[in-house]
Formats: structure tokens, sequence, C-alpha cells
């Protein structure tokens, strides 16, 4: 088969084809399923599949749509790997096992959302709910004009953002958006105010999976950042310095940090791999997050944007509703066979750099 055929254009198509993939390889699947449906009336669900004994000392986590939308690359990613020969004795004659999580977020892959159907980034919900919740003022600044009230934004709300760029520059606007805030219930980058279904889910996988291994390895596949193709490896730890020592030698001198200010991405807040630390502390844990870039910062963000106006306005023409869903798809999968060769190429050699990192004695 093509890498280009483990690729899909609906949520129903590529879970299918990752469980006929599971099935072909004679892997059981462990399906979460989730209480609501898809936008085609499908049955939505976060699929694990575990390959290898239950009791190896090192485990490699293989994730994707932690952010919806973004499963369209993570899920084709999953899917060539089940099928993937080399790949898989790779894994054998490694003694690592490899545990794909497919579709943290079911609802917003179905969807064409970034977000759960609770509007909330999995990636900022990993919060101890019971303390203070991060303060973002940019974010308080831009709110009303992030979500206006008429789209196309009107020029005044375009230059209220301008005007926070000309003052504090396009990182801060982008620090402001994405770093994740936590009063706006119907804004941009919610956190949410309790741990989401995806969250509570992801957890029990952890605890059925993660409590033995002595090593826990995780790739998380993400899209949305960076020059398109490139798939940036964002240190996905704790501010380590052994961690990041661990993740450059697995993947390169290359790995990026948000601690540094070498990565693309802004400093976040409740990111999801606290809870490795938190449901498997026995394991020594390296992970990077796999961004690879779709479009420009501002035309991602615009199309987010929008997406938000959309989900507050059904009324809106359908016409309209329609095209803004398309250009949110669009801006987190670039449906090309180029595109999508260069994402399998490098998901492999991130595979390949876990497994040599985790076999080691």
């Amino acid at each position: 088969m093509s890498i280009i055929s483990h690729f899909s254009q609906t949520y129903g198509e590529a879970r299918a084809k990752f469980l006929t993939a599971a099935e072909a390889s004679r892997l059981d699947v462990e399906s979460h399923p989730h209480p609501l449906l898809g936008r085609d009336g499908e049955a939505l669900a976060m699929d694990v599949v575990r390959d290898g004994p239950n009791d190896a000392r090192s485990l490699l986590v293989i994730s994707s749509a932690c952010h919806g939308v973004e499963g369209f690359c993570g899920s084709g990613v999953q899917t060539l790997l089940l099928r993937d020969a080399a790949w898989r004795d790779a894994v054998r004659a490694s003694g690592v096992a490899v545990l794909y999580i497919h579709a943290l977020n079911p609802y917003g892959f179905s969807w064409w959302r970034r977000t759960t159907h609770e509007n909330v980034d999995l990636n900022r919900n990993f919060h101890d709910f019971s303390q203070p919740l991060p303060a973002n003022p940019g974010y308080d600044e831009l709110a009303a004009v992030l979500v206006p009230a008429t789209w196309p934004p009107s020029a005044e709300a375009d230059a209220v953002v301008q005007r926070f760029v000309q003052a504090h520059g396009v990182a801060a606007l982008q620090a402001a958006i994405s770093g994740g805030q936590y009063s706006h219930p119907q804004g941009l980058f919610y956190g949410g105010r309790n741990p989401t279904w995806s969250q509570v889910t992801l957890r029990h996988v952890l605890q059925e999976h993660g409590t033995h291994c002595a090593r826990l390895g995780w790739v998380d596949l993400h899209t949305g950042l960076g020059p398109s193709g490139v798939g940036e490896r964002i240190f996905a730890c704790r501010d380590e310095a052994e961690a990041l020592q661990r993740a450059r030698a697995w993947w390169g001198e290359h790995v990026t940090s948000i601690y540094d200010g070498s990565s693309t991405s802004a400093p976040l807040k409740g990111l999801m791999w606290e809870s490795a630390y938190q449901e498997c502390p026995q394991a020594e844990y390296t992970a990077i997050a796999l961004e690879y870039g779709t479009l420009p910062i501002m035309d991602m963000m615009n199309a987010l944007r929008a997406d938000q106006w959309a989900e507050m306005h059904p009324e809106a023409p359908a016409a309209q509703l329609a095209a803004i869903k398309r250009q949110t798809r669009d801006a987190f999968y670039t449906d090309t066979d180029v595109w999508k060769q260069r994402i399998a190429e490098q998901a492999l050699d991130a595979g390949l750099g876990a497994l040599r990192g985790l076999s080691v004695p």
C-alpha cells in the first residue's frame, strides 16, 4: 500500500483504517467510547492498540488528535506504522512495547475543531483545578476582538490586534493567544475549569498500560506551527536538563524547547504530558511533540478565530459556515501527496530514534 493511502478525509474513514490495520496486524483494540456522536452521526472513541508485551521494561506512546482536527496527520502516521513490516520488525527487535493512542480528542477530530466538545484545548487542561489557575492578561486585553461579533472582523477589531503587535511584537501576540486562558469559556485556547473527558480517559489508559515500565517515551503528533511539512521536535517534558539531554540523544541536537525560546511554540501551561509524571511516576520519561508546519502562523490563528466565531453563530449562512470549516481543516492538514510523504518519513525517523533510546540497557 502507498504511504498516501493511510491518510483520510474524515474521522470515520481514519478510524476505520486504523482499526483495520490493527486487525491485520493481529493486535487487540481497546476502545473508550465518547459520550457524543460525530458530525456524520458516527460513534466516537479513543482507541488504544498495544504492540508488545505487557511487562516490557520500555514503553513508547505514539498519540494523535490531542487537538482534534490535527488528527488527520497523526492518524495517518499511526496507520502507516501499523502497516509497515520493517517498523514492526524494529519494534520486536528492540524489546520496546508501542502504545498507539488514536484520537485523544475524537470529537474535535470528527467535527474539524481543535477543541474538545467542552470547547477546551486539551493541551492546556492538565491542572490541579483545586488551585488557582494561571492568569493571561494579554488574552484578557484582546478577548473581545479575537472572537468578534461579526466575521470577517471589523476594521476596528483588526486595529486593536495591530496595535497590540506594534506595542509588544508578534511573539507576544502568539503567547497571549495560544499560551492558554481560563477566563473566557467561549474564547480561544481555553483550558477549562475541570478535567475534560479526554483528560480523564487518557489517565485511565496510562494507568492501565504505563505503570509497570521503567522507561517511558512519548511522541505526540501535532500540526500547525512552523514551515510547511517540517516536523519540529519540541521537548515535551518538565524543564530538566537530564531529560533534555536524553531527548537530544534520541532525536538529535535540533530538538527545540519552550523553556529556552528555541521552539516555534510559545510557553504553555496545563500541558498533557504532565499526566505521564503523575500516572507513571516509576518511569524515566522522555518525550517530544512532533509539530508539522502547515500555514504561516497568522493564517493559522485567523482560521481558529473564524472557527470559534462559527461555533458561536450557527445561524450564519450555511455557505459561510462550510467555508470556515474547510479553512479550519486546511489550516491543520495540508492535503497533498508531497506533504504527507514528508510527514511519514519524519515520523518513522522519530519513531526509530525513540526505539533506539528506549532499548539502551
